[in-house]
């Protein structure tokens, strides 16, 4: 019986605010029986070297290039994957040098507005992470046993990062940071300068975190002249709620002649959230269909 292909566009590194050095990415994909993969990290292509080039050839792996980057639109967190581009473009890579140093910023004022709250956070450690995400200080945090009574008063229980980061952390919070970021719009303009494709990161979950309806989603897919979508994508709520669209956004593609990519969103492999390769997800695609999405990736 032939093994089903497996293919996975979205998956960070703990260049990033993954668990996994890019090499450990390739082993856990051959593991999983995938044949190509994408490291999309966090505003940084530092993944990207021919050391990895190299291990990925001898392990039979196909990479491509990709950068997941942070923007703002209309006070919304978007998120805007960028695939096959230059790695050596300067723009780019100089704006996501300014991004990822804006996330240091960030974590010096949102550490200082959580120390106020009564929460401690370890600066001095995650001032040491190149790519320094919410992610990682909400981890911080909840892993911080001094923490623990006040996480106690505020939840009742010790909740998960996710959690933790739409309840203290994201806009409307008691601590809010507002970080410097860029627009989709020039996050898009960026990437295909580069001769990169551009694709929105999974739709779905501004449905669910930001209430934006399909027409604004349409509607900021045409203002950022965006490639296409991440329609293959599971998202999981911060109640760790399992959510299958992937049928209605490929629907959404299909109806707005759009390209679609399929990612795990990989960070950590915390037996809730996709594996790498979906391998653990009710993601069906045929080998044509993935022909296709590499094809409109790569050309």
């Amino acid at each position: 019986m032939l093994m089903k292909r497996l293919i996975d566009l979205h998956i960070h590194s703990n260049l990033s605010d993954g668990d996994l050095s890019p090499k450990e990415i390739i082993d856990r994909a051959v593991s999983n029986g995938v044949s190509t993969i994408a490291i999309a990290d966090h505003d940084t292509i530092c993944a990207y070297g021919d050391e990895l080039f190299d291990y990925a050839k001898e392990k039979n792996i196909q990479i491509i290039k990709a950068v997941e980057i942070s923007t703002k639109y209309h006070g919304k967190g978007i998120h805007v994957l960028g695939y096959n581009f230059n790695i050596n473009n300067k723009e780019l890579t100089d704006k996501l040098y300014t991004i990822r140093n804006a996330r240091h910023i960030y974590l010096h004022d949102v550490a200082s507005k959580l120390d106020n709250y009564g929460y401690t956070v370890n600066v001095e450690k995650l001032d040491k992470i190149d790519a320094v995400s919410k992610s990682h200080i909400a981890t911080d945090v909840i892993e911080n046993i001094s923490n623990h009574d006040l996480l106690l008063k505020d939840f009742s229980h010790i909740p998960s990062k996710g959690e933790f980061i739409e309840t203290i952390m994201n806009e409307g919070c008691p601590c809010y940071v507002e970080k410097e970021t860029i627009t989709p719009t020039l996050a898009s303009k960026l990437i295909k300068d580069a001769n990169g494709k551009v694709i929105l990161a999974h739709p779905v979950a501004y449905k669910y975190e930001d209430g934006l309806t399909d027409d604004e989603i349409l509607n900021l897919v045409k203002e950022m002249n965006a490639d296409g979508i991440e329609a293959n994508y599971i998202y999981i709520d911060k109640d760790n709620n399992k959510i299958n669209e992937v049928e209605h956004w490929n629907n959404f593609a299909k109806n707005n002649n759009l390209i679609t990519t399929i990612g795990s969103d990989f960070h950590n492999n915390d037996n809730i959230h996709p594996d790498i390769g979906l391998v653990n997800e009710d993601i069906k695609l045929n080998d044509n269909e993935i022909d296709t999405i590499i094809d409109n990736i790569l050309n």
